[in-house]
């Protein structure tokens, strides 16, 4: 049985799109990617940050 401090945050290999960013927490966080993904969606329109923070999470989080 795996515990909280057992997940660790990574890029998904097999749930990906561009760089495995939403697909690595979505699978992180017990969610649907496509959920995540339509949240990342909504902060590219709100002002461009989830653009700055895609790119910063694909080169800070290790691809699993």
């Amino acid at each position: 049985m795996s515990t909280i401090s057992d997940k660790k945050l990574k890029r998904s290999r097999t749930n990906r799109q561009l760089c495995g960013v939403c697909g690595g927490l979505a699978e992180y966080l017990n969610m649907d990617v496509s959920l995540v993904r339509l949240l990342w969606v909504l902060f590219v329109i709100c002002g461009g940050s989830g653009i700055i923070a895609y790119i910063l999470a694909a080169i800070i989080i290790p691809e699993e």
